[in-house]
Order: structure tokens, then C-alpha cells, then sequence
């Protein structure tokens, strides 16, 4: 059995979005098709066997004018909350003969009769008064575009819903997109838009998602579903409006007045006006999840610019800064984890702790505590597990990283800027590029493919084998960067006489002789600075060597009060802003960050 949504477009010429899911709601096809003969071609594996299609678009149009009685019908029930059915009636022409939604429904073999038994059927459905009800909408999430809506509103809507159908994997009946390459890859396209004709490509096959759902639903609820009208004069079926539901309130809508069916002012995404529906506690948690994760998106990218903002204030040497924010999938597979037959979480919008997760990838491992020890005296630190530890002390090479779940503290969790961040926790999880590449090959070949179980014991074996490798490896590369810093520590700075610039690779060999116990910085930092040195008037290592002789940097260290191990750049600026304080400040190459620069001068001259 399949269940197929055809989105279809009004114009012949039009995008129409297709969607099938197997019997079991794992979506297997989406596409956007132009022509009748493309949607035929599309669909031609699902023309023979058992299949219900959910078709947006009217099949049965006896009516010269006005409404068909089904959408008056739904109408009353439905346009409060702005998901009124537009009239169709033979004086339009695209219903003046036998309509589309029908020829097509004629070649697919469908019988359109809503009552029938029949294998092969065909129904017409309609997304938004679903989405009222599926979603627990107060009114219809304004992803169509109308005057008024700009491509920050449409885009943020569109997600709402993109999220709200990848919640429906723990639904029931349950569907299953973001395991569909095409979906990601649909996901992906709305988040990234920059157009609306990008978002209005999307829009079409995300309906098409949700008329193949409607399908799936009125085939295993039909007591939970609504056929407005019959076969003789038109009919919609969609899901049954719940007894005592209400629209949310206009009062803080903007924009123009709606029209009856969509045309409502934007309303904020991710807060339902309403109580959800669902009875089942994980369910309503991953809707409210799929609710508020537009916001902790916004919040997850704050996240990455305050760590990767202390990393470089400390210069500490790492490979890159990411972030994630838990997918709707993730998250309700998570929540519906048990232990012995009960739920692992009680509270999951409150107890999954990892819905917004950052990775900090460092090239050794002392680097690796370095950035630990950064997040603690920087950040509030709930948890932190060493993986690698843990793996080591049960006699075994494999998975290791650390994990440390961090907060604002109480001085930075009232700056305005970092408002996203409050009373938001996040999970770091810090490594090495040799412990990233084991983790992230491992965890796509065992959790992602489909291992044989004839092999399974020989893969693991090769695994263990690969992490015990990367192991030593991370221990050699770690030795490796200590001898070339205990190599420059007599290296007397030399003069190019060809340029007298300093360059990043001279002065990061400078830095590593005049302080010994600092890990290097990031590559791009020693340039970053060496254009400071260049502001300052210093061109050469030797007017450096002679600036920073009579600096004393175990003084700078203590007023400082490093409670990390700060990286080379790091020690130089501060030693740059000790001996010209007030000047370096007002650098140009310093204009973002005058105000950490003055707190920092203040400790100096206690």
C-alpha cells in the first residue's frame, strides 16, 4: 500500500508537488512536476498496486457558481481559523469541462468515490484545515504568499511547518521524512532561501507531503476524519476539527485583513494559540519542540559566535567551531526512548539536554582541556564527561570526546545581545580532527548503514583496531608540536631585509621562543596581530624582541588570572596592552572590541 500527495497547481504549466509514502509513512518520493505527462511519469511504480492519493484540488465540480456545499460546509468549521476552501464552480475554466484533478485521477486508475472500498482510490484533501488540526494550530501558518508578507515571515513560517511534519514521526499514524535524501535536502533550501520564488518552489512539495499524510490518516483514523459533502456534488476530506476548539486571537496580528481562506496577517511562529491535541505526553513535546526550534536555531548560532568570540580572545588554537540544532526527528526519537519499559523522560522538553549542540574540534589533545578549561572560567559548566577517559578505564579503544554542558553565567546572561541565551543550556562536545574523523565514520558505517551480522565482529574488531591507531597518533602529534616549541626557544629574531613586515610563520616561531609554556594560536590570529604590530609602528622581529624585553610577563599572568592556558597571540596582546595601554585600545584593528580591551587594561593597572 502507498499513500500519494498531489499537490496539484492550478495552471497547466505549473509547478505541482508529488509525494508518495510506503505503508508504513517512510516518505519514498518527492519531486516537483510540470505537466500532466511528467505527474503520470512520476508516479508510474504506484499505478498498479494499492494506493490512496490525497489531491488538493477539486474532482467533482457540478456547480455553476458560487461554493460547492462541502466548502461551505468546511467553511463554517474552518475560516475562524483563516483555512477556508477557495469556491470553485464551472464558471471558472479550469473547472468548466472535467476537471484536472479528475483526468489525472482517471489515468491513475482511481476510484474518487470517497466511500469506496476499492484498492485503487482517489480523494480530494485540503493542507490547511489539516494543519489547524494536526498541529494544534490557533490559525494557519502563513507560508502562502500574499501582499503584505515578506521573505523573513514566509521563510520562518514555512519552517514552522517543515518542522511540524517532521514531528509526525512519533504521530499516530506516524510519518517519517528526514530519512528521504529529497526532504533534507527540501529542508535545507526553505532554511537557506534568499528568494520567494525559492520558498514558493518548496511550498508546493511540502503540501504534497501533507496531502499524502491526510491520505494515511483518513486510511488508518477514519473515525478521526471528515468527509464535508459527497460524491455528487464535491467533497474534502480532512481531519476531524476537535470538539470546543477556538481560534487563536487577531490581536497581535499585523498586516492586512485576511481574506476568507489565507490570507491572515503573519502570526509569530512557533506558538500555538490553542492546547495541542494530543493526549500522548512525548507527542505534545515534540510539537511544542517543533514549535519553539526556530527560535533555537537563532539561539544555537549565538552560541557559535560567543564560543568562537572566547576561543579567540584566548587564542587558543582550534579547527572549527559548529553548531547544530536538534532536528524534530531526533528529538522525538529521543524523547520516546524507554529504560525497563518506561520512559526514559519524564519532562523531555526540560531533560534532553542536547537540543542545542556545539563541537569544538582542536588539533591536539592538550588543546582539548585547554578549551574545557576556557568554557569553565568563562561559562557555567553543569556537566562535564570525559568519554575518552571513561572508554580507557573500561580497557577499551573507542569513542572519545568530551562532553560538557554548559550556561551563561550570571554576568553575561545580562547582556543584551546574548538575550537568545538566557535560561538556554547547551552540549559541547570537544575533540581532536583524529577523535572527530573515528566518531563520525564510525557512527555513519554502525548507526547509519546496515551491517551484516556474519561481519559484525570483524568490523568491530577493525574499529577498535582504527581508534587504538588515532590514539597513538593524537599522542605523537601532541609530542611532535612540543619538541618544535622546545626547538625555538633560543631562536633569536632575524631581520628580512627584503621585507620588513612580520610574518605570521616568523613571529608564530618568535612567539613560541619568548613564551614557552603558551600553546599556539590559530593561524589566521598571528596575521590578525601582526597587522596590530604594524599599526603600532613595530615591522620587524628585532623592534619586537626590543619592545617586549623589559615586559614582565609573570606579573601579566597574575594580574590576569588565567584560569586557562592561554595561547601565544593571547600572551602577546597582553603584553602589547600593558606597555602602550590607552593607544593599543584605540587601534583601528581593535574597533570591535574596545570595551573587553579597557576591562582587560583595568586588571593590568591594579
Amino acid at each position: 500500500m502507498h499513500y500519494v500527495g498531489i499537490d496539484l497547481a492550478w495552471g497547466e504549466r505549473s509547478p505541482t508537488g508529488l509525494a508518495v509514502l510506503d505503508a508504513g509513512g517512510r516518505l519514498v518520493h518527492l519531486s516537483a512536476e510540470s505537466t500532466d505527462e511528467s505527474i503520470l511519469s512520476a508516479l508510474a511504480p504506484y499505478r498498479d498496486g494499492p494506493v490512496l492519493v490525497g489531491i488538493d484540488a477539486p474532482l467533482v465540480v457540478p456547480n455553476a457558481t458560487g461554493n460547492r456545499p462541502c466548502e461551505a460546509a468546511l467553511n463554517r468549521d474552518f475560516a475562524a481559523f483563516d483555512a477556508g476552501a477557495h469556491p470553485a464552480n464551472t464558471g471558472k475554466p479550469e473547472f468548466a469541462g472535467t476537471p484536472r484533478g479528475a483526468r489525472l485521477a482517471k489515468a491513475l486508475g482511481l476510484d474518487i468515490n470517497p466511500a469506496s472500498g476499492r484498492a485503487r482510490r482517489g480523494i480530494e484533501v485540503y493542507p490547511h484545515p489539516a494543519t489547524v488540526v494536526l498541529f494544534g494550530l490557533g490559525r494557519t501558518l502563513k507560508y502562502k504568499q500574499r501582499g503584505g508578507r515578506d521573505l523573513v515571515q514566509l521563510r520562518a513560517a514555512l519552517l514552522t511547518l517543515v518542522e511540524h511534519i517532521e514531528a509526525l514521526a512519533v504521530a499516530d499514524p506516524a510519518m517519517v521524512v528526514t530519512e528521504h535524501a529529497g526532504w533534507r535536502d527540501l529542508a535545507t533550501a526553505v532554511r537557506t532561501a534568499t528568494r520567494k520564488s525559492q520558498l514558493r518552489v518548496a511550498e508546493d512539495q511540502v503540501d504534497a507531503v501533507l496531502c499524502a499524510y491526510v491520505a494515511r490518516f483518513a486510511a488508518a483514523l477514519p473515525e478521526r476524519t471528515t468527509t464535508y459533502g459527497d460524491l455528487a456534488t464535491g467533497y474534502i476530506v480532512t481531519p476531524t476539527l476537535p470538539e470546543g476548539r477556538v481560534p487563536a486571537s487577531r490581536a497581535a496580528a499585523v498586516g492586512p485583513a485576511p481574506a476568507p481562506e489565507t490570507d491572515a496577517a503573519p502570526q509569530t511562529p512557533g506558538t500555538p494559540a490553542v492546547a495541542l491535541p494530543s493526549t500522548d505526553p512525548v507527542q505534545r513535546a515534540v510539537q511544542a519542540y517543533a514549535a519553539q526550534r526556530p527560535e533555537l536555531e537563532r539561539t544555537t548560532a549565538q552560541y557559535v559566535t560567543l564560543i568562537t568570540g572566547l576561543l579567540d580572545d584566548a587564542g587558543i588554537n582550534y579547527h572549527a567551531v559548529t553548531g547544530r540544532t536538534k532536528s524534530v526527528a531526533s528529538f522525538a526519537g529521543k524523547a520516546a526512548r524507554t529504560v525497563d519499559g518506561r520512559p526514559a523522560f519524564s519532562d523531555p522538553l526540560r531533560e534532553i539536554t542536547d537540543q542545542i549542540g556545539l563541537r569544538i574540534v582542536t588539533y591536539v589533545l592538550s588543546d582539548v582541556q585547554a578549551v574545557v578549561e576556557l568554557l569553565a572560567d568563562q561559562l557555567v559548566v553543569l556537566g562535564d564527561r570525559d568519554m575518552g577517559l571513561e572508554t580507557a578505564q573500561e580497557g577499551r579503544f573507542g569513542y572519545a570526546s568530551r562532553h560538557v554542558l554548559v550556561a551563561l553565567d550570571d554576568g553575561r546572561s545580562g547582556e543584551p545581545e546574548l538575550a537568545h541565551l538566557r535560561d538556554r543550556t547547551a552540549s559541547v562536545q570537544v575533540r581532536t580532527v583524529l577523535q572527530h574523523a573515528w566518531a563520525e565514520f564510525e557512527h555513519d558505517i554502525r548507526y547509519k548503514g546496515s551491517i551484516p551480522e556474519k561481519v559484525a565482529p570483524d568490523l568491530d574488531r577493525r574499529f577498535t583496531l582504527a581508534a587504538g591507531l588515532l590514539d597513538l597518533a593524537d599522542r605523537e602529534f601532541s609530542t611532535i608540536r612540543d619538541r618544535l616549541q622546545a626547538s625555538m626557544t633560543d631562536q633569536e629574531p632575524q631581520a628580512d631585509e627584503t621585507d620588513p613586515r612580520i610574518s605570521a610563520q616568523d613571529l608564530a616561531a618568535f612567539l613560541a621562543g619568548r613564551f614557552t609554556d603558551a600553546g599556539w594560536s590559530r593561524t589566521d590570529h598571528y596575521a590578525w596581530v601582526s597587522g596590530l604590530l604594524l599599526e603600532l609602528g613595530v615591522t620587524s622581529l628585532l623592534e619586537l624582541g626590543e619592545l617586549l624585553r623589559p615586559v614582565d610577563s609573570a606579573v601579566i599572568s597574575e594580574r590576569m588570572g588565567y584560569r586557562y592556558p592561554p595561547g601565544a597571540v593571547r600572551r602577546l596582546d597582553d603584553a602589547l596592552l600593558w606597555v602602550f595601554g590607552d593607544q593599543y585600545v584605540q587601534l583601528h584593528g581593535n574597533a570591535r572590541r574596545r570595551d573587553a580591551l579597557r576591562t582587560r587594561l583595568a586588571k593590568l593597572r591594579d
